[in-house]
Order: C-alpha cells, then structure tokens, then sequence
C-alpha cells in the first residue's frame, strides 16, 4: 500500500469552503458571516461554533508567510463541533484569515525546501500588518483588516484570543499578554509528542519574564523595549486589546522546519562578541541586497507594489536592528539565545531579497540570474547552519491545535 499523502496547507478559499460547509451542515450550532473586508475589497470571515457569551477567538493569517494557522484553525473547528465537552459554557469564534490580501500574495504549496518557501515569499511593511500597525499608525490611519479585527474583540469581548503564528525555521514557544498558570506543562508535552523542539531564548521575546520552558509573558505597556528600533512592539499591538475585557491573548509560534540548536539553554561562551559578529553580517548582507535594488531601482520606476514596499522595508530594518544588538548587553547569554538572533540576522535580508527577486522576476530583469543565487545560498547555508529538519504538516497542526486547547482550558480555570 502507498503511504497516505502528507497534509498540506490550506488556501484561504478552501478555509471558507470549510466553514460554510459545516455552517449547513450544524446550523444550530454554527454561523458564518462576513465582519470586514480587506484595503482590495476582500472578505473577512468568521465561523462561530456555539452561542455562549463567554467566548475564544482563533486568528489564522495575521502574517501571510505562516501557513500553519490555517489548517490548525480548520482542525480545531472540526474538534469543537465533535466533542461538546469544549463547547461547555465556551463559543468559539474562528477569524479564517486576518489579511487576505497578504495571503493572495504569499505562495506556499508545499515546500520541499526554504528556497521554495521563498520563491513565493510575501509579508507586508510593519504599518501594513494587521496586528502590528497600532505599534506604527496613529488610530485614524489603521488599515480597515485592523479595524475589522479590534471591532470584532469589541462585539465578543473574548476571554481569551489566541492567534496562529508560525517560523520558517527554529522551535515552538508561546507568547502570553498574561500569564496562564499551567500552560507550560501541557505545551512542553505536546511539543515533545511532535518532536518539535522548544525554542529556549527567542529573540521575538528577548527579555521577558518566562512562565516555563518556551513560555514567554510579555512585558507591560510601560516598560521598555528590547530593540528600539523595530517597530512591532508588541506592547502596542492588537494582542493587548482584550484587555480592556479582563481577557488576554496568547500567540503560539510553530515551525515548519525544526532546528534542536534553538533548543540548548547551555551558557554561550561569549554572547556579546557573537552578536556582534551577527550585527555585522547583517548589515553586509543588507547592503548586498541594498545595493541589487539600488541599481535595479531606474528600472522599477512603475513596479512600486506592495512586495517592492515590503522589500525596500525590510532592508531598512537592519542599521537600527544591528545598533540595538551592539548598543547594549545581550537581552540573555544562552546559546538558544545566541542562535534565535541568528536565525533572525538571516531572516531579514533572506527575506528582502526574496520579496525583490519576485519583482524583478515578473519584469525580467537582468539582475535575476545573480539574485537567485543569491536567495538559493543564503537559504543552504541557512539550512545547513541549523541542521533543518521538515515538521510534517500533521505535526505542526497537532501541536498548535493542543496548545490552543490547553490554553483555553487553564485560561478559563484562571478566570473562574
């Protein structure tokens, strides 16, 4: 017998297929409505499964080149409908995809590498992201998938909302508005089940208090940042707006390929003098890139689209990210750590160059040729620094999907 096709990521047509399905199938339980529509006119849609007031909102597609929340948004709606238990005094409300012109963008069939993954790479500039434009727009200039997103926090007024997030390569770990006691457990046993490693010092929570191995609580709207010059702040996000509720949010980061090195809470024999050394690849590496699209730029004089914007963002990320790793202590001194801030050095310029590779590709430009090499060595040598390993879809599914429920459940014992 053959083996069973492996799981792929579902695209957000066959989402709402899904959703309107089960809203005929269990009318009684179940509604699907539209509550917003994206900057291009496109739809955002929820399923809501159960009528209680005292309610969970799931986010999928907050960033478009993190295809897992999806299908764990799908797999979760299927859960809730078959085991009434999780439906006790708990509706459960389903946001199919926060940014659907995001998701039109990106392009993930099913990767066989990070240099496929990239070929089709999109996530948009900081003030287009719709968690993280409050960090970067004043209120009247939020983007309406923004909007739709905290006016629909405003009409459930959640206990809990947990939006799905995902990395290219590393571990898992969660990040909490407030702490949930009990969390740490259950999230560490499912990551184990799956053989995904935990990420032990991830940069995105460089300096926060920790609940547990991989358990990060986020710092309070007053307190200082641990880079500066990024503008997702995550102390002005969408995540903290159910608070005004006494609800909380917790963002659950899965990997679709797993690297154990994010996982060594070993002390770094010196911290400071290998972040240094990543500050400076960094900037070269981003002025590679910088100097592609500078002398590509009298060419794309008519191309200026969302990707060029999301590439030109990107690049002028790192001076003041590479200032903030240099400028001052490391936020910790683990080789986790040390290894997060590696993985996020490449990251940047990885993903610039793919962003403008796409552009330059649709208009055949001669730069082509030298910038696909370019995306396919830095996305080896990626690779082979971490000793990536593909998470099979299932796992990515059944990790997130476990951690949601568990949270729900201790959040809900922590609320009384």
């Amino acid at each position: 017998m053959s083996p069973l096709p492996e799981l792929r990521y579902p695209s957000v047509s066959e989402l709402v297929a899904h959703a309107r399905a089960l809203a005929v199938q269990e009318p009684g339980l179940c509604v699907f409505r539209q509550v917003g529509r994206s900057r291009a006119g496109r739809p955002v849609e929820v399923l809501s499964v159960g009528r209680a007031r005292r309610a969970v909102l799931v986010v999928a597609g907050a960033h478009a080149n993190e295809p897992a929340g999806g299908a764990t948004l799908r797999v979760l709606a299927e859960r809730v409908l078959a085991e009434p238990e999780l439906r006790d005094g708990v509706s459960w409300h389903f946001l199919l995809c926060a940014d659907p012109d995001g998701a039109a963008l990106h392009h993930t069939p099913s990767p066989r590498s990070l240099y496929d993954y990239h070929l089709g790479f999109y996530r948009p500039t900081g003030a287009e992201q719709v968690e993280w434009s409050p960090a970067v727009l004043p209120p009247d200039r939020l983007p309406p998938e923004t909007r739709t997103l905290t006016r629909l926090i405003d009409e459930l007024r959640p206990y809990l909302q947990v939006t799905l997030h995902a990395t290219e390569l590393g571990g898992t770990w969660v990040q909490l508005t407030r702490d949930v006691p009990g969390l740490a457990e259950p999230f560490a046993k499912s990551a184990a089940r799956w053989h995904i490693p935990v990420e032990m010092g991830a940069s995105d929570a460089a300096g926060w208090p920790v609940s547990g191995p991989g358990v990060h609580v986020m710092p309070g709207p007053d307190s200082a940042a641990a880079y500066p010059s990024m503008p997702d702040d995550a102390r002005h996000s969408t995540w903290y707006h159910t608070h005004r509720y006494g609800g909380l949010t917790a963002v659950v980061e899965v990997p679709m390929w797993a690297s154990d090195l994010v996982g060594d809470p070993a002390p770094h024999p010196a911290p400071a003098a290998a972040i240094r050394r990543l500050a400076a690849r960094l900037l070269r590496d981003s002025l590679t890139v910088e100097r592609v699209l500078t002398d590509a730029l009298p060419r794309l004089a008519d191309a200026d689209g969302p990707l060029l914007r999301a590439a030109r963002w990107a690049v002028g990320l790192a001076p003041g990210l590479a200032r903030d790793w240099t400028d001052t202590p490391p936020a910790a001194t683990t080789m986790a750590y040390v290894g997060s801030v590696d993985a996020f050095g490449r990251r940047l310029p990885l993903r610039a160059a793919s962003m403008l590779l796409r552009v330059l590709r649709e208009r055949g430009d001669p730069a082509v040729p030298g910038l696909e090499r370019l995306v396919a060595d830095w996305c080896a040598a990626f690779a082979d620094r971490f000793h990536a390993r593909w998470v099979p879809v299932e796992h990515q599914i059944g990790h997130q999907s476990r951690t949601v429920l568990a949270a729900a459940r201790h959040a809900r014992e922590q609320e009384g």
